[in-house]
């Protein structure tokens, strides 16, 4: 066979068609042109969107596994914390009974002696629930005001307590609605004992900041971080035993005769919403008694002069 005749045309399977940058500008210009139309056009949202129903089960088909395993661990996760929630509680639920049965046993034997010696019954406290409205819009002030006012019994200056403590006192009473100033006031102070030393002092409030300060301690006064004070009952409003503050520092300054001590409160403000007033405990106390007066100040009593021709007394 002549070479002439010779058909030297690569076979289909080395042919390689266009080149690689027309494929390259084609194609580009094709995804180009798509994204451009689908995003003014939308053309391509029934086909996500059928493609979407098409693949769904096997989505979830393939999703199982995964999600067994995942649940499977959560639920074993969440019966072991159910498990150690419950015993806690069952612990706290015994604590709770016999520190019950513990006040009970203290109360018998409280009012024992007090019969015993003769002492007046303990005071009863009422107490009336009431929720925190709003706060004053004075800035420069810490006080509330509540939704119990004289309507409901709510008398000026009774105690205003949470969960946790003392939160204040009422100072302003309207017929449906009553002004709370809180301890952390600036203008606020409260009679406090110290559980430790059972020494007597007075908490101020220290404005915005939020805390409170035990002023006029000298000092050298047995003061220490971690001291509980309560209220000391002597002050005719607040019933004693209740907790204030406990001490966050003490400044012990060499220039000055006092201390600096800082206080932070046992029934924090802020997020309260649920509260109690307390009746005064100076309604159920017996009247004071007048002060004496003294005696150089104490005016004769003038006696009427005789008339003529009468015999003096």
């Amino acid at each position: 066979m002549p070479l002439g005749t010779l058909d030297r045309t690569p076979p289909p399977f080395f042919r390689q068609g266009p080149s690689a940058l027309s494929k390259l500008v084609f194609f580009s210009a094709l995804a180009v042109f798509l994204m451009v139309a689908d995003k003014r056009l939308q053309i391509a949202q029934p086909v996500r969107q059928a493609l979407a129903v098409a693949l769904l089960p096997l989505q979830r088909a393939v999703a199982v596994p995964v999600e067994t395993m995942t649940g499977g661990a959560g639920y074993l996760q969440g019966l072991a914390a159910a498990r150690s929630a419950q015993e806690q509680a069952e612990r706290r639920a015994t604590a709770l009974a016999e520190r019950a049965t513990r006040a009970e046993q203290l109360a018998a034997e409280n009012a024992r002696l007090r019969a015993l010696l003769e002492l007046r019954p303990a005071l009863t406290v009422r107490s009336l629930p009431a929720e925190v409205l709003y706060e004053a819009a004075d800035p420069y002030s810490r006080k509330v005001f509540i939704d119990r006012g004289l309507t409901q019994g709510v008398k000026l200056g009774a105690p205003v307590i949470g969960e946790a403590g003392v939160l204040g006192q009422v100072t302003q009473v309207y017929p449906l609605t009553a002004e709370v100033t809180l301890l952390s006031d600036k203008d606020a102070a409260i009679p406090v004992l110290n559980t430790r030393t059972q020494q007597r002092s007075a908490a101020f409030g220290a404005g915005r900041g939020g805390g409170l300060e035990l002023r006029f301690m000298s000092g050298n006064a047995d003061v220490k971080v971690g001291d509980v004070l309560h209220t000391s009952g002597l002050d005719g409003i607040y019933p004693p035993g209740l907790p204030v503050a406990t001490v966050a520092s003490v400044e012990r300054r060499v220039e000055s005769g006092f201390a600096r001590i800082v206080l932070e409160p046992a029934a924090p403000a802020d997020g309260v919403r649920q509260v109690l007033v307390l009746e005064p405990v100076g309604v159920q106390l017996p009247p004071r008694p007048e002060p004496a007066v003294p005696l150089d100040k104490v005016k004769p009593e003038k006696k009427p002069r005789p008339r003529p021709g009468q015999p003096a007394p």
